[in-house]
């Protein structure tokens, strides 16, 4: 649960604690925004103990003006050594860029251990992202001082197109993020993993097409790599329960690289743009059942675009079909007030229909014990 002034002013309220002391504490814990117990009790099937070790998530992080400094300025770090890589740095060889890869990646690691120590959990796990993002300007670098570059392009060119040899860089990229995740557990370190994954997923088109690159087979490898990060995420989410929101990042760069892939399908059978509108209502009913926003807003996004066709192409002049689509509407709006009535009793039998695990994950999201970043 997250704590807020209300919290306790009901405490005093209750002679739990003094007024004075309310004031004290949540001063307190004002000025340490990323501080929070170790262990959480609970009903943990697994536990003996009844107690949730290290899940460091089982208060909801606010998000105030301290955690916006610390994520503007550790991106625009992050940026700069990633998206806004220029040509300049060409003139330092490859040796070079590996040398002063490897001093800022040493002074990454030594703010995020301070920051652990301190326990400031967010700039430490931004410092340790940091390190992660420096991994393909390392590997290129190396590349280019034992002469295995193979052609004329730079590393600026990794962030704008797709080759067969940005490969090693994100192979690269995958185990140092991995190490550092299981080091660290941080769940930001994962962001850049799950982008080096979507990146992964577009430069494999170039290794399956080879000389007859086409953006038809572009689309079809998005799509289901796509699908293959949001199973993993869905794995992730299983296997971190009781433990922080690791598979967050994953979600929603598995979900763009889905549904971008099947949005940019061309097709001008009705039927195939009816199974289109179909899955994004399945999208839609997914986020609800994992409680992930991500697939209900791309979800919504694609029944928008349908019924943008409709209104487009199949019934362009119709004065019916605005009427008729404002009783769906508000059709909807009232099966949302009958679920709402009955939202309990459904979900009971519709959960008891799921295997124990992602049962388990469901009813720990209700509890509040995951972290979003």
């Amino acid at each position: 649960m997250q704590y807020t002034p209300q919290s306790f002013k009901d405490a005093v309220a209750e002679n739990i604690i003094s007024a004075e002391q309310a004031d004290k504490l949540l001063a307190f814990l004002k000025t340490h925004p990323d501080t929070r117990p170790n262990t959480i009790t609970g009903s943990h099937p697994d536990s003996q103990e009844n107690t949730y070790p290290n899940t460091n998530s089982h208060i909801a992080p606010s998000f105030n003006f301290t955690h916006v400094l610390y994520y503007f300025g550790g991106l625009i770090a992050i940026a700069a050594m990633t998206l806004f890589m220029n040509l300049g740095w060409e003139s330092f060889g490859g040796w070079g860029i590996v040398c002063i890869s490897l001093i800022y990646a040493t002074l990454g690691l030594k703010l995020s251990h301070n920051f652990k120590q301190k326990g400031l959990s967010i700039p430490a796990g931004i410092c340790a992202t940091f390190v992660v993002a420096l991994s393909p300007l390392a590997i290129y670098g190396l590349q280019q001082g034992m002469g295995w570059w193979p052609d004329d392009s730079n590393y600026q060119d990794y962030h704008r197109y797709v080759k067969w040899h940005w490969l090693y860089m994100e192979a690269g990229t995958l185990i140092v993020g991995s190490i550092m995740a299981r080091h660290f557990k941080y769940p930001f370190l994962i962001m850049p993993i799950a982008v080096t994954l979507w990146y992964l997923s577009m430069d494999i088109t170039a290794i399956i097409s080879g000389d007859s690159f086409s953006w038809e087979l572009r689309k079809l490898v998005s799509m289901y790599c796509g699908l293959l990060m949001i199973g993993l995420a869905v794995w992730v989410d299983i296997r971190a329960r009781y433990q922080a929101d690791y598979a967050f990042w994953i979600y929603i760069f598995g979900v763009i690289a889905f549904w971008g892939g099947m949005t940019l399908q061309q097709s001008d059978s009705e039927l195939s743009k009816f199974i289109y509108l179909c899955i994004n209502l399945v999208m839609i009913g997914t986020g609800i059942l994992l409680v992930r926003r991500v697939f209900a807003i791309f979800g919504a996004i694609g029944c928008c675009l349908y019924l943008g066709h409709l209104a487009e192409d199949i019934f362009k002049d119709s004065w019916l079909f605005p009427i008729s689509l404002t009783f769906i509407g508000l059709g909807i709006v009232y099966l949302g007030v009958l679920w709402q009535k009955h939202e309990k009793e459904i979900t009971q039998k519709m959960r008891a229909l799921l295997p124990l695990a992602l049962r388990e994950l469901l009813e720990s999201k209700e509890q509040g014990f995951t972290n979003k970043l």
